[in-house]
């Protein structure tokens, strides 16, 4: 009885096979290799430039890695999500986090392989920034944070390359709308 079976999905398998691949095949385009570069760009630079900066931080014994009048490399652990918000201590929360957040990339990737032009770039920055962010608060849970950039006294949030992408994607999605908003208006 178990070879007939085994002998019917083998041949259903074979059968489906070729319109399985097609449907795969479908999705495989230029764009989406484009897409995919994109969020590997940013995923691999944030991950490079994390772990050189954990590196230089075990190496050198004061608090500051880099110095200057305007920036600083200072490396801390963020807890929360952008600019330390929402830093929570109970693992409970921090998790629930992280699944929201999980979620939301999620979201984020159905809309982006909805849209076209810029809009869909500005979203794929987003989604490789989330990526490189999430990848630490998975496996450090934490996200290190090094680039501190400030005048005199008053320092801006500390933040790394993800923010930046994150930050760059919203920023673009905002003038996107503001200028289709004039153009419809």
């Amino acid at each position: 009885m178990s070879t007939m079976l085994e002998d019917y999905s083998e041949c259903m398998f074979k059968k489906n096979l070729p319109k399985t691949l097609w449907m795969i095949s479908k999705y495989l385009t230029k764009n989406f290799y484009i897409n995919l570069l994109i969020v590997l760009s940013i995923y691999v630079l944030d991950r490079i430039s994390k772990i050189y900066v954990i590196y230089l931080n075990e190496q050198i014994t004061r608090s500051n890695i880099f110095e200057s009048n305007f920036l600083n490399i200072t490396l801390i652990w963020n807890r929360g999500i952008a600019f330390g918000l929402f830093s929570f201590n109970e693992i409970f929360f921090y998790n629930l986090l992280t699944i929201i957040i999980a979620c939301i990339i999620f979201i984020i990737v159905i809309i982006a392989s909805k849209n076209v032009g810029f809009s869909r770039y500005f979203l794929f920055m987003i989604i490789g920034g989330a990526i490189g962010n999430l990848h630490d608060r998975i496996f450090s849970s934490a996200v290190p944070d090094f680039i501190d950039f400030h005048i005199g006294s008053f320092h801006w949030f500390i933040f790394n390359v993800s923010d930046i992408f994150i930050t760059l994607g919203i920023m673009g999605m905002i003038i996107l709308e503001m200028t289709s908003n004039k153009a419809n208006a």
